[in-house]
């Protein structure tokens, strides 16, 4: 039986590289595990930050877009990322932390069901710290421990995902039907599902909201990827969301994994991703992220590729 198994990785926009690796490695003390580019547009940066490895489910990725305008908020888009960390004491340690170094957030408080630190990044892409209580993580995780933030409070992987649509009947039953999601509690603030009956680490909060469409620009999430176990069970997946009434791109070799994407009926695009090979296949634990990794099918293009970008580090 194929199984949705949780969130894989999500993709953003950002204005600037390096202020988004300061932001990213330096204030939130994650591993930036893969320096490379936008395979369909070289000359832009596309950079992952993570665990250890960069295991599925701890992913951030952010496209540089050095002329991108303001998000202007609004319906139908990817709304609000969560991202877990170990306890409520957690929470009021990355409090504090903001306050010193002067990042954008609120107080404490209550989301998607659990004790929530929201905040924003330099671009003004909405975040939001969540309190996993003391909860085990996925097997695969691995904590990087050459991060600045105290073990106890790291961040941990991705938590819940928040969709805001305008209908959303059309995306609960795409996530339910099609991908065998389940409604694990209506809250407050909308629909809570789950790729696997109480496991937390694939959740997906829908959101209804008339007006109008987001416009996209820095700070604005591109895609949300879920895991997939491997390319024959992607082909499979293929299948089932063709079979579905959906038009779905070309399954592509992102040589770090293979993918697809489709979009949902109210526009939010859904990259499919398998767990493998990973960040590692070009390179040692030790010297992920370091340096600038390129797939083969671009490494004839290494010195034009680099000439073109500005230095991050």
């Amino acid at each position: 039986m194929m199984q949705i198994e949780g969130h894989h990785h999500i993709s953003m926009v950002t204005k600037n590289a390096r202020v988004n690796h300061d932001f990213y490695k330096k204030v939130l003390g994650l591993r930036r595990v893969k320096k490379t580019v936008n395979q369909d547009d070289p000359r832009m940066y596309h950079l992952f930050y993570g665990d250890l490895t960069g295991s599925p489910g701890t992913e951030l990725s952010f496209f540089e877009i050095p002329n991108a305008g303001k998000t202007h908020r609004g319906t139908n888009a990817i709304t609000r990322i969560g991202l877990f960390v170990p306890t409520f004491e957690s929470l009021i340690y990355w409090k504090n932390r903001f306050e010193n170094l002067q990042i954008q957030h609120e107080d404490i408080s209550s989301y998607a069901g659990r004790d929530a630190l929201q905040f924003e990044d330099s671009d003004g892409l909405r975040l939001v710290l969540l309190n996993l209580n003391g909860a085990d993580v996925p097997n695969h995780w691995q904590r990087w421990t050459d991060s600045h933030i105290p073990l106890e409070h790291q961040i941990l992987g991705m938590g819940t995902v928040e969709m805001t649509v305008a209908n959303s009947k059309q995306l609960s039953d795409t996530l339910e039907t099609v991908f065998g999601y389940s409604l694990a509690e209506e809250l407050k603030e909308g629909m809570l599902y789950q790729s696997v009956k109480g496991n937390v680490f694939g959740e997906i909060l829908v959101v209804q909201l008339d007006g109008p469409k987001e416009k996209r620009g820095k700070g604005s999430v591109h895609h949300l990827a879920i895991r997939v176990k491997d390319g024959d069970e992607l082909r499979l997946w293929k299948e089932r969301i063709v079979n579905a009434g959906f038009k779905v791109m070309k399954i592509t070799d992102r040589y770090y994994f293979e993918s697809l994407y489709f979009r949902e009926k109210n526009g939010i695009l859904f990259e499919l991703a398998t767990d493998g090979p990973g960040f590692t296949v070009d390179s040692s634990i030790e010297e992920l992220g370091t340096v600038l990794d390129l797939p083969p099918f671009l490494e004839n293009r290494r010195e034009e590729i680099e000439a073109y970008l500005e230095p991050i580090d």
